[in-house]
């Protein structure tokens, strides 16, 4: 039997977050006029994030530009974030170790309803820019 070689690839480095990162965040959103900015705080309640920002972007261009302007701050604050659904702007998952971002079209937002599904306790009224 030949053994199975182990991945030489380094784990994604999970840094803990910093309140300087949930502020780029939502300074990249509120300058990209994100609508319905939403910060729900995780810590102690779930292992996969301390918070959640959830935005909505009219179209999905701007959905797109928002998401790429959350990842461009986070890698100015030393992070790697992980993106999901960045190709076809209708959500896009943005995950930088303890924070995850979500950014919905409308339509898509009210359809998953993220806010319900994490109950209305977590969500603390984030930045609104309209």
């Amino acid at each position: 039997m030949t053994p199975i070689p182990l991945s030489r690839k380094k784990p994604r480095p999970r840094p803990a977050l910093t309140p300087a990162l949930l502020a780029r965040a939502q300074k990249s959103l509120e300058d990209g006029k994100a609508e319905e900015v939403v910060v729900i705080d995780l810590a102690g309640k779930s292992s996969i994030a301390d918070h959640m920002l959830i935005a909505t972007g009219r179209s999905q261009r701007q959905v797109m530009a928002l998401a790429e302007r959350v990842v461009e701050a986070a890698k100015e604050a030393g992070y790697r974030p992980s993106v999901e659904g960045l190709r076809y702007g209708d959500w896009v998952l943005i995950d930088a170790g303890d924070l995850l971002v979500h950014i919905f079209r409308p339509e898509v937002r009210a359809f998953y309803n993220l806010e319900k599904m994490w109950g209305a306790a977590f969500a603390d009224p984030g930045v609104s820019a309209s």
